[in-house]
């Protein structure tokens, strides 16, 4: 197997060598023998920060691979080998056509951070002013992108299968992380998000973000303010300071919601190392990966909630519905029954101590099993929430994030609530109910006349009829094959009979071919028959 992949290698030398290092990997992760999520996420560690990086954005994708998998994802190291100060030089020379000299009065050569795509470094401008350059490590995205090639032609090595045995797309999750990452090579869109937070979050004193300086920045490179402060999760630095720890968790709840029902633009890392307090204000970092929620998204989601506050089954089940895209036929019946049974999981629970990130996988889960494709904007929410989450049950575990949320939605229901609208959408509804009411005569004449001249047709779905189908398939295909052993067997022994040439052993060839196919088909079936068993 892994001979065959070499044959269909590239005939480029480079890619060759890299086809066989991550050959090596597989057969040293023993892949052959199954996947766990344990050796997922080790093997996604060997093969380099380029893999590291796509398997931290497939933990995000609940909706594509099993819990068990993202939970082990979201423990890949963030940190990745930094580069050597010179190349960092290099890449800022031919990035901005001049000496570094002319920009920088001074750039500290040990890194304030590496990751898999950029590096970051500590700097202080002619102008005086202290800033932090963020650099794309050079040829990343050629990199990237021969990896991605190369490793859908292993694919079929990495089939990740969840506990219901379903095999995940894997090339579909290649092409969903290739667009993200796309997106966060691109600095001047990350310089665009930052843009656009600020701007939404411009009136909430208790949040900032880095300031961007758009004249030196490019698509490659990033100059922004420096933030002199401190980790949220330091909190001995932060009790010298004299922060209210809870009063700083309640407003990093209170904006996540906000960014979350009221913006539907929200940070979707939002881990330890990016959040950090200046001033007593929190400051949000590294926004290259942002999330959008549509309205409609926003609406299910709000539904979802009020729906498990008041244990509401049908409701909960027309929420999940109306946040994904079907893509076959529904069994609702079975839906209703999971939705359900997710449902008595929190009938004794304390509001106040629900999970909100935890609750939105669980709901992730029962999309995915029932083939239900959900938006790239929601997987993206519940990574988030999942985080948020954790970073403040671990910094305020006094404040509940999912009260705080759910204050929220009834705020947004009372501040948008409006008696002269609903006035005007009551009147229009029920201007649209009589017109609808005054064809219904109409409508059963039709129907009438259709069925009198033979036309009416009527579509039938009835539930649960799928596995007895099944069945009755089977069997059928078990008679054919019965029928055409017996038929193989007799035209075998009549031919048996006659002369015909050429023989084998005084036997007619044909004959003796005849008798094989018919005792591998008897074979065959029985098989089935006792497998069924």
């Amino acid at each position: 197997m892994f001979d065959s992949f070499l044959r269909k290698a590239t005939n480029d030398v480079g890619a060759t060598a890299r086809l066989r290092e991550m050959i090596s990997v597989l057969r040293k992760r023993d892949v052959v023998r199954g996947m766990t999520p344990e050796k997922l996420r080790l093997i996604l560690e060997d093969l380099g920060p380029t893999f590291m990086k796509l398997g931290q954005v497939l933990s995000m994708r609940p909706d594509f691979l099993p819990p068990e998998y993202c939970d082990a994802l979201m423990k890949l190291q963030s940190a990745a080998k930094p580069l050597p100060f010179s190349i960092i030089l290099d890449v800022i020379e031919r990035e901005y056509k001049r000496r570094w000299g002319q920009i920088f009065s001074s750039i500290d050569a040990e890194a304030l951070g590496s990751a898999s795509i950029a590096q970051v470094h500590r700097a202080v401008l002619t102008t005086g002013e202290r800033v932090v350059v963020k650099v794309q490590r050079p040829g990343i995205y050629d990199v990237m992108h021969k990896d991605i090639l190369l490793l859908k032609r292993a694919a079929t090595l990495l089939k990740v299968v969840s506990k219901s045995q379903d095999v995940v797309d894997f090339n579909l999750v290649l092409d969903e992380m290739w667009s993200i990452a796309k997106q966060e090579m691109d600095f001047l869109m990350e310089a665009d998000h930052i843009a656009e937070f600020e701007h939404l979050n411009q009136s909430d004193l208790s949040v900032a973000c880095p300031r961007v300086f758009r004249q030196l920045s490019t698509q490659h490179i990033l100059v922004m303010e420096y933030v002199d402060g401190v980790r949220i999760d330091d909190f001995e630095a932060l009790k010298r300071r004299g922060v209210d720890i809870d009063a700083l968790g309640r407003h990093l709840g209170e904006n996540y919601v906000k960014q979350i029902i009221e913006d539907g633009y929200f940070h979707a890392d939002p881990h330890p190392g990016n959040l950090w307090v200046k001033d007593g204000r929190i400051v949000w970092l590294d926004l290259g990966m942002m999330g959008r929620l549509s309205n409609g998204d926003r609406l299910a989601i709000r539904k979802a909630v009020f729906a498990l506050a008041n244990q509401d089954t049908f409701e909960l089940k027309a929420a999940v519905l109306a946040l994904g895209l079907p893509k076959g036929a529904i069994n609702h019946t079975a839906l209703y029954q999971d939705l359900d049974a997710l449902m008595a999981q929190y009938s004794s629970l304390d509001f106040k101590s629900l999970q909100m990130g935890v609750l939105t996988r669980q709901i992730m889960n029962v999309l995915r099993v029932h083939h239900i494709a959900c938006p790239q904007g929601l997987s993206m929410f519940a990574r988030g929430v999942l985080t948020i989450e954790g970073v403040m049950r671990l910094c305020c575990p006094r404040v509940s994030f999912v009260e705080i949320f759910a204050k929220s939605l009834s705020l947004d229901y009372r501040r948008n609530f409006s008696w002269r609208e609903e006035w005007g959408k009551a009147k229009r509804e029920s201007l649209v109910f009589l017109r609808k009411s005054s064809q219904i005569p109409e409508q059963i004449s039709d129907i009438l006349k259709m069925t009198m001249s033979g036309q009416t047709k009527v579509n039938l779905d009835v539930t649960g009829s799928e596995e007895p189908l099944r069945r009755i398939d089977k069997m059928i295909n078990k008679l054919i094959l019965a029928v055409l052993c017996a038929a193989i067997l007799l035209g075998s022994s009549t031919i048996c009979t006659t002369n015909m040439q050429p023989k084998i052993f005084e036997i007619p060839l044909l004959g003796v071919l005849g008798y094989m196919i018919a005792f591998v088909l008897s074979i065959r079936l029985m098989w089935a028959v006792h497998k069924d068993r």
